[in-house]
């Protein structure tokens, strides 16, 4: 038996629990329990590309840089619904902080 740690890709701590299976695909969800992180769950393989927090992260970092929607999904390899979608979402957070 092999032991692998899992880490939460937010907050990078250890302090994680088995949260049930997604139905659809037979994946485990985790959760972390630290109390300051930003997420409820998460998924260790994802599906597809445009759900990974690293990918998120660049579609921001890549429209802030001047790339274009369909530049970014091509180099990407995600759906330009999933950066328009993604950029709504970190619009309209912004919005509400103000």
């Amino acid at each position: 038996m092999i032991f692998e740690a899992i880490l939460c890709p937010f907050c990078k701590g250890a302090d994680i629990i088995k949260a049930g299976i997604i139905i659809k695909t037979g994946k485990q969800r985790y959760k972390c329990k630290n109390s300051k992180c930003a997420t409820t769950t998460f998924i260790r393989n994802y599906s597809y590309n445009g759900s990974q927090p690293e990918v998120k992260a660049k579609i921001v970092e890549m429209a802030l840089n001047g790339s274009g929607i369909r530049d970014t999904a091509r180099v990407l390899k995600i759906s330009p619904s999933t950066v328009i979608s993604e950029l709504k979402k970190r619009i309209c957070n912004r919005k509400s902080k103000y």
